[in-house]
């Protein structure tokens, strides 16, 4: 037993050198969510493997001394399917490499969610170190991009902003998940309010590839992910893709579910946290005082003021800059067209590929020290 949880220690500090870290905590629920999605002979053929790929033959070589090259690759495979590692095929070579819990392993169950995943996951997420990890993260792992009837038409919009010219330039396949932050609140009993659809997560290239490699999700054709897109932006979600030129993937997320826009509603200056080049803008004389952006912001930026003494406001409405993401869905559907998008200046430029991403957030990771402080200064200011 001594020796086993050694292994799990050693993994959770290998972890933890990653870029998005994974921190120890003191009730132990680190180690908890570790045996769940690793033997004790997977975790060490994890410690060879880091958040860049690494090709197989180079694995075999650096486990040699404890594993045949049969099991080692049987290893791999196992930890793959229970979604631990991730995989990519290259020129014919298989390439693994390490996740972060999110975006990552909790994704990894492909939308397949258990109540027991949940008991042994969401401790852990919920610690205040690994939050503090995770917010810590520089620049952010995902971003958010306008809805498409709500891009300014005179506005220059670069293509990393328009999720139609992502889909249109990516190689392929497309596969389209169930959303994982649905399926938990589901597990909760506690059901989405806008939308019953789950399959909304949509994949494409490399982690669409991996996505079936797993044998999961469903594979679509280009022009029923579009399809699908339109329908996530009718119903008022929000479009979330991995924070690069050419991302893998584009969630699609509502306020009441997600993990990631919940915690935006409670910090204090999300954009702090956050990636979005627009922002929206009200004209108070043309707002009717309707109060539907309202309703339609999910994440609380937007307020219509309400006087003492009477029930309706019949001031325009107010945005919060600070808080606002810059998804648009407010204004596609302002009916009296009070509302726009404007760019935010200096225009933040995605790195070019996820894996660029992971090497610019290791390179500006913070020390313990440093998250805990950065911590102490959110909760001082959360918003109550």
């Amino acid at each position: 037993m001594n020796d086993q949880r050694q292994i799990y220690r050693l993994l959770q500090q290998h972890l933890d050198r990653q870029p998005v870290g994974y921190p120890a905590t003191w009730s132990g629920t680190d180690l908890r969510f570790l045996r769940r999605m690793f033997t004790p002979n997977e975790a060490r053929v994890a410690l060879h493997l880091s958040h860049q790929p690494v090709p197989l033959p180079a694995i075999v070589e650096r486990t040699a001394a404890e594993f045949s090259a049969e099991q080692t690759a049987r290893l791999l495979e196992s930890m793959f399917e229970r979604g631990a590692i991730g995989w990519k095929e290259r020129s014919g070579v298989e390439y693994w490499f390490l996740l972060p819990v999110v975006v990552g392993i909790y994704e990894g169950q492909d939308g397949e969610l258990t109540a027991d995943f949940l008991a042994d996951t969401e401790p852990y997420m919920k610690s205040l170190s690994y939050g503090a990890s995770l917010l810590a993260v520089s620049p952010p792992q995902m971003r958010t991009i306008p809805v498409n009837q709500s891009i300014p038409v005179a506005q220059n919009v670069a293509t990393y902003d328009q999720i139609r010219s992502i889909v249109a330039e990516a190689r392929g396949p497309f596969v389209i998940l169930k959303c994982i932050c649905r399926q938990r609140m589901a597990l909760n009993r506690k059901p989405c309010k806008q939308t019953s659809r789950l399959e909304t997560c949509l994949t494409f290239d490399d982690t669409a590839a991996m996505i079936k490699h797993r044998r999961h999700g469903r594979e679509v054709p280009r022009e029923e992910a579009l399809d699908i897109l339109r329908q996530n932006e009718d119903d008022g979600l929000v479009l979330q893709p991995a924070n690069a030129r050419r991302p893998g993937f584009v969630c699609s997320c509502c306020g009441c579910c997600c993990g990631m826009l919940s915690l935006q509603k409670h910090l204090p200056h999300p954009l702090d946290f956050w990636t979005s080049n627009f922002r929206a803008e009200i004209d108070g004389a043309l707002c009717k005082s309707c109060g539907k952006c309202v309703s339609r912001c999910q994440v609380g930026a937007v307020n219509l003021p309400v006087p003492k003494g009477r029930t309706r406001s019949k001031s325009p409405a107010r945005i919060n800059p600070d808080r606002c993401i810059g998804c648009g869905l407010c204004v596609t559907t302002c009916p009296s067209h009070a509302l726009r998008l404007t760019k935010r200046i200096p225009e933040t430029v995605p790195p070019e590929s996820e894996e660029e991403l992971q090497t610019q957030i290791a390179a500006r990771k913070k020390t313990p020290w440093a998250r805990r402080r950065m911590l102490a200064k959110v909760m001082l200011r959360m918003k109550q």
